[in-house]
């Protein structure tokens, strides 16, 4: 069958380590803004490791989440692909990199992005940016879409 990807809602090694010990999951995509951090998702990913399953860390945040992905990516040998929501559909008035002063080190080539390589992260952030878009505030709540039939769908 296809390849079974799952892990986006949990937020702890102890749900990882659970699901893992079924076996019936290919790839976990843990969010390393919910599950905690870098550190965390290396523990959660050594388990993964442990069961020969693939990572694709979930990342539909902004730029630090994936610049932190990208660097549990780089030390990871079973990272698969990295998720990212650059130019998605819900980035309404601005988009991931309009946050960094230097959009650069998050840029894709090719269907590629490198791993960030300057200090800390390896992105700066554009705090007069991020000041701004607070002054706008947001009252985010998961949109509702439905499928033709009028069925409601997620995500």
């Amino acid at each position: 069958g296809y390849p079974l990807a799952t892990g986006e809602r949990l937020h702890t090694r102890f749900q990882f380590r659970d699901l893992l010990a079924d076996g019936m999951i290919d790839i976990i995509q843990p969010d390393i803004s919910h599950c905690g951090g870098i550190s965390e998702g290396l523990k959660i990913n050594a388990l993964a490791s442990a069961y020969d399953v693939a990572l694709a860390p979930h990342c539909p945040l902004g730029p630090l989440t994936l610049a932190a992905s990208l660097q549990l990516d780089a030390v990871s040998h079973n990272a698969f692909i990295q998720e990212q929501s650059m130019g998605i559909h819900y980035n309404q008035g601005n988009d991931v990199l309009d946050y960094l002063v230097d959009k650069s080190p998050l840029a894709i080539e090719d269907g590629f992005c490198a791993i960030p390589q300057g200090p800390g992260l390896g992105v700066e952030i554009n705090e007069e940016f991020v000041e701004e878009r607070a002054k706008v505030g947001h009252r985010w709540r998961n949109p509702v879409w439905t499928h033709e039939d009028g069925s409601i769908a997620e995500w």
